[in-house]
């Protein structure tokens, strides 16, 4: 922004059967600026060379600033959904952890079998009478 305001006033001083006005000054140094504020600008109908640089100066600074808000706001919800998720991943790290923990515990020893039947020596299982044909 500032350097296109410095270039256009040293070929201004260069070229000045180039303007006859100081109007068409303004028009043609608007007609130079970025389209995102080049409306603004044209609407704000500058009477002077000055102004016309003071109003492009303060509307690129807003547009600048806005933009970086917007980034800032768009890093924090990044920040947040990636902690968000590092914790969900911990999360469920942690249930893997603890369901291993589970089996290991219950798989200790054998149980002991508190049936009425007697455990039959040809198939290893308790049941009355012969087995079953498999």
């Amino acid at each position: 922004r500032a350097s296109y305001t410095q270039c256009f006033q040293e070929l201004a001083l260069l070229c000045e059967r180039m303007f006859f006005e100081e109007s068409d000054k303004i028009e043609k140094y608007v007609g130079g600026l970025p389209d995102m504020i080049h409306g603004s600008e044209v609407a704000s109908k500058p009477k002077t060379m000055q102004e016309a640089i003071e109003i492009a100066t303060e509307l690129m600074d807003k547009k600048i600033l806005t933009f970086a808000e917007r980034e800032t706001a768009s890093k924090r919800k990044l920040e947040n959904t990636s902690r968000i998720t590092r914790n969900q991943q911990q999360q469920h790290s942690n249930k893997r952890q603890n369901t291993g923990r589970v089996y290991t515990a219950a798989s200790g020893g054998k149980k002991q079998y508190w049936g009425s039947r007697p455990l039959c020596a040809k198939c290893n299982y308790h049941h009355d009478g012969p087995c079953a044909p498999k």
